[in-house]
């Protein structure tokens, strides 16, 4: 019996129990011939994963920030011009990171909640000469989902280099890289991947190593230098021994398990479980008279949801009743909304009998806030949806 509540934010997720185990297993050397397989046995799976058959995956010990650091780090020198897309949090800490390596950084946001305007986006590029473009995929901090396809392609339209952020996406929504032209794609293990924190990943695409080996000047971040780790990659997908840092073995072993794990339940059907996960968690919200951060169903993620707390209702006091109910869900994290929302997570392994316990504890919690809400209502709501057409 489980004697801690049920995670549900965006991340660190619940981990799979074969994943859990691959991660406490012995630890090996990081130059065994044993390491090295599960090494580049995982190279070879993020490019089926990302979409991406002619893609250098690179796989580094560190946090999604750390994979959106190493982007920007190798492929952007002073003074060259970048376009960041920023629907929350993350698109502006993009602003801010490139903006410490010398990049002239313009930004176009959208309104809270609302998606990427690409008519603008289309205006701006033809208007402006950047060498790249960054744009958040899923925007943990408000639930707004991005259309990835129309911003690759956009990229190629203008010849410019683009970085997608898919920390919150890769593996839970579709994203297919080589098809839509998308330079980089990142992400990190403890989201939809379902392998516990640590693990900064990312594919880079041909023209970004071709424009990384033209730059003018050395990577002035050390540990993230690509031409530190490319070496590393290749020598790994080749079975051969090779150093420049520590990797986290453990953790990749796990994921070495949690890319089986994908792969075998097929990414068309993944994306398709976290669709219905994530349309059934909004339509339990709705049933419950909550609002969600997306102002359009059309762009609201599939792998977390961001309602807003009731008038009346603090959410810091939701949030303990709904965790005293056996689930824990996270707090607000845009400024404009930080004490006025809170976030479910439903991602990974996460399944329908996962989400239908949350709702039932967020009812439990809003009835304990004495919120007037008819209990079942959202349940109710969260099983038609996972069961329509069943």
């Amino acid at each position: 019996m489980k004697k801690r509540p049920l995670l549900m934010i965006p991340g660190p997720i619940e981990f799979d129990p074969e994943v859990l185990h691959a991660c406490g297993a012995p630890t090996v050397s990081h130059v065994s011939a044993e390491f090295i397989d599960t090494f580049g046995r995982c190279l070879e799976r993020m490019r089926t994963v990302w979409g991406a058959p002619n893609g250098q995956p690179i796989l580094l010990a560190g946090s999604g920030t750390l994979a959106m650091d190493t982007a920007g780090a190798n492929l952007i020198e002073p003074g060259d011009r970048a376009l960041v897309l920023s629907t929350g949090v993350f698109g502006d800490r993009y602003a801010d990171l490139l903006s410490r390596y010398g990049a002239q950084v313009m930004v176009v946001g959208a309104p809270l909640g609302e998606t990427i305007d690409f008519s603008e986006v289309d205006t701006v590029l033809k208007n402006g000469c950047f060498k790249l473009m960054t744009a958040t995929h899923v925007d943990t901090s408000t639930g707004v989902r991005i259309d990835a396809e129309r911003f690759g392609e956009l990229a190629r339209a203008h010849g410019v280099l683009s970085i997608l952020d898919g920390v919150c996406s890769v593996a839970g929504e579709p994203i297919r890289q080589d098809a839509w032209g998308i330079d980089v794609v990142l992400t990190a293990s403890q989201k939809a991947i379902g392998v516990p924190p640590g693990l900064a990943l990312l594919v880079v695409s041909e023209a970004a190593l071709a424009a990384f080996e033209s730059r003018q000047s050395a990577t002035t971040n050390y540990y993230a230098d690509w031409g530190q780790w490319i070496p590393i990659m290749h020598a790994y997908e080749e079975r051969r021994p090779s150093y420049f840092g520590t990797p986290a073995v453990n953790l990749v072993a796990a994921l070495d398990v949690g890319l089986e794990q994908i792969l075998t339940e097929g990414l068309r059907q993944r994306e398709d479980r976290h669709r219905r996960i994530g349309s059934a968690c909004r339509a339990a919200l709705t049933a419950l008279g909550l609002e969600v951060v997306p102002t359009s169903e059309d762009h609201a993620a599939n792998t977390l949801s961001a309602p807003r707390c009731p008038p009346g209702i603090r959410c810091a006091n939701l949030l303990t009743a709904v965790r005293e109910a056996g689930v824990t869900f996270a707090g607000g994290l845009h400024p404009e909304i930080r004490t006025s929302s809170f976030r479910i997570g439903h991602m990974g392994s996460v399944r329908e009998t996962d989400v239908l316990t949350a709702v039932a504890a967020l009812e439990t919690g809003l009835l304990a806030c004495k919120a007037p809400v008819q209990p079942g209502v959202g349940v109710a709501a969260a099983q038609r949806v996972l069961t329509a057409g069943s």
